[in-house]
């Protein structure tokens, strides 16, 4: 580079200004408030509750030192609503202003010479990585480490004011922050339960457990795995009429409206449902009956298409539980394209209804283009699952990488892949059709 150069001859002009390495936490906070949070913490990156995040984090921004976590409020009258399109619209404009405070902010944060990324809290996701984890961030062990809320039953973040009613985002800077946040020490959720109530596919049960691909299959049917079944029933499709069998014109329009004014979520009712937080919780203490009758009971009682997977969990609750809703089935949602990615989804499209009476534990050893191993035992309506080959099996199952996706994309036959020998099993064959059918 030319020394002579005007800009280079500007910027020698300068006077170097020492740069700061620590901010206090005042400051800080005062900045994210001024620019539209509702609340703020800071998480230095160190922390032991960002150790499962440190790698991406450090992949997005290899100078970050410490997090700024922040929420913004939503409207729980209109997330309330049977009515989704101002549901939805209330996510996505809290959406929106979540992605306009983080820029603000790191926009007074440069002009004061820190640096600073700001991730977006949803979309657009790193789409290579699907079906893992294509967010850059997971913003809930975020949030509750820096001291804005803890983990509901319903799997979100709980504020201890605004209740459930709370969108997350969050920035990366290259100081250190004075003060850091710290973990709430009380839960914000009340344990009423009504999340598990008004959940339409069953998704979420009283002791805690939660059926991911349920919540999956229906909530986000208009999202990612839901789109490509879409595009799947077109091209699956000989004609107009044959594709209205499978799809119909109220969808199809559903679908078009997701594209063009962005995806919409089919349920939210865990949130809509939640009276936690102080801001929110004095209607259901003072009118527990009227609660139930103005806000539960119609999201119960309205008719709607829920989308689940045949033979699945999520249809035998809403076929028991909600007769008047209409089942409308859907493909795979955690369709693997890899047996690295085969082996970690295993637990959330697990289906705990289907397993009744199972007991057994399975080998896998994967071989060809993409070698691995794992240990996957089912008892008592529940799976583990733990990397390499561990303890006696009840059943043996050594299959090519290619052989065994090309199975779980329905590509081939399972009968095809044990005659040509890309599956191969050794013990009782029929544990491998009762782990097939914990997995629709």
């Amino acid at each position: 580079m030319a020394e002579d150069h005007p800009t280079v001859i500007a910027l020698r002009k300068q006077p170097v200004v020492p740069r700061a390495t620590r901010i206090p936490a005042d400051e800080l906070r005062e900045i994210c408030l001024n620019a539209g949070a509702a609340d703020v913490g800071f998480v230095g990156l160190q922390r032991v509750e960002l150790d499962d995040e440190r790698e991406d984090i450090l992949r997005l921004f290899p100078e970050v030192k410490s997090l700024i976590c922040f929420v913004c409020r939503m409207n729980p009258d209109s997330v309330r609503s049977p009515a989704r399109n101002v549901a939805n619209h209330e996510f996505h404009e809290t959406g929106d202003a979540i992605n306009d405070v983080s820029r603000r902010v790191v926009t007074e944060l440069s002009a004061r010479g820190i640096r600073a990324v700001n991730p977006p809290m949803a979309f657009p996701m790193e789409m290579d990585r699907f079906p893992g984890k294509m967010w850059s961030i997971s913003l809930k062990p975020l949030a509750v480490a820096a001291g804005l809320g803890q983990m509901g039953l319903h799997r979100n973040v709980i504020h201890p004011k605004f209740g459930s009613f709370i969108l997350l985002g969050t920035v990366l800077i290259d100081v250190e922050v004075a003060e850091e946040g710290t973990p709430v020490d009380f839960n914000p959720c009340v344990n009423c339960k009504l999340c598990v109530a008004a959940c339409p596919v069953g998704a979420i049960s009283p002791d805690g457990e939660f059926n991911f691909s349920s919540c999956y299959s229906h909530n986000y049917r208009e999202f990612m795995s839901g789109f490509t079944d879409w595009v799947e029933a077109i091209a699956g499709s000989s004609s107009p009429v044959a594709y209205r069998q499978k799809v119909t014109d109220n969808e199809s329009v559903s679908m078009w409206q997701s594209l063009a004014y962005g995806p919409g979520y089919k349920a939210a009712y865990c949130l809509s449902v939640c009276p936690a937080g102080e801001d929110v919780l004095k209607p259901f203490l003072e009118n527990r009956a009227g609660f139930l009758t103005q806000i539960v009971k119609p999201l119960q009682s309205k008719i709607e298409p829920v989308y689940v997977q045949p033979r699945s969990d999520a249809e035998a609750y809403v076929r028991k539980r909600f007769p008047h809703k209409h089942v409308r089935y859907v493909g795979a949602v955690l369709r693997p394209t890899s047996t690295r990615l085969f082996i970690k989804l295993m637990r959330h499209g697990f289906q705990p209804g289907k397993a009744k009476g199972l007991s057994a534990r399975y080998h896998f050893r994967f071989t060809g283009a993409e070698a691995a191993a794992c240990t996957v035992e089912i008892k008592a309506e529940k799976i583990y699952v733990t990397e390499g080959l561990v303890g006696q099996p009840d059943l043996r199952i050594t299959a090519t990488s290619r052989g065994w996706l090309r199975l779980l994309r329905k590509e081939a036959s399972i009968g095809w892949l044990l005659l040509t020998l890309q599956i191969r099993v050794r013990g009782n064959p029929l544990l491998l059709a009762a782990f097939g059918r914990c997995f629709p």
